[in-house]
């Protein structure tokens, strides 16, 4: 269980790379061709700068936050994974939950990402998407060490923008979002919005580790 759910980490930081060209100036973009380009260069650079990650694993943050961070939704899938309690938030607080929630996704797939080795993703064919506002990429996570993985993007057209962002993803039937929404929701329900803020923020300066999980007997 341990070395899917790395593998389902890693493979979340995808989603949210795609987004870092979904808008060159036209509104006829290809999220399928999208998401395999740049899935493609974030690997790619992870790959180059093993040296440096191995002497500080914090050099993952910096790849995350470069890379795809400035084109991640992070505001809306802050305020899904809140869910049915963003009515009782206090508002004056959700500034700040958004802020630790960025540094939070940043934390999560910079840790994910030291799990990476190099396995490779197969891409669905694309699907006609022009009169979509939102679109599922299916694709196929293949690891010589472990079962092949089914996983589905979920990308949304931004209104405002007409920029495709990824905001979730779902492996094997689970989703990144709902996941994180259930993990919360005692904490919400009980003790409301500033929990979760402090919640998150213990995690936020828990240490990167390359270690790699036990093999399964």
């Amino acid at each position: 269980m341990r070395n899917w759910l790395n593998l389902f980490g890693f493979i979340a930081v995808i989603v949210l790379a795609f987004s870092s060209v979904a808008h060159a100036g036209t509104e006829e973009q290809n999220p399928y061709f999208l998401l395999e380009q740049v899935a493609t260069k974030t690997f790619t650079r992870i790959k180059n700068e093993q040296m440096q990650i191995k002497q500080n694993p914090d050099v993952l943050k910096t790849i995350v936050e470069e890379e795809l961070l400035p084109y991640i939704d992070y505001r809306f899938a802050a305020l899904k994974v809140l869910g049915k309690h963003y009515r009782k938030a206090p508002k004056e607080k959700l500034p700040e939950y958004i802020e630790v929630f960025r540094t939070y996704l940043i934390a999560t797939y910079a840790i994910a990402l030291g799990q990476y080795e190099d396995q490779s993703v197969e891409f669905e064919p694309a699907k006609d998407y022009r009169k979509r506002k939102e679109v599922t990429v299916r694709a196929l996570i293949k690891d010589p060490a472990r079962p092949d993985i089914k996983i589905a993007f979920k990308v949304r057209k931004d209104n405002r923008t007409n920029k495709w962002r990824a905001y979730d993803m779902v492996a094997e039937g689970i989703s990144l979002l709902s996941s994180k929404r259930s993990e919360l929701e005692a904490i919400l329900r009980k003790d409301g919005l500033d929990k979760v803020i402090e919640a998150l923020n213990k995690k936020n300066i828990e240490t990167i580790s390359l270690a790699k999980p036990e093999a399964q007997s």
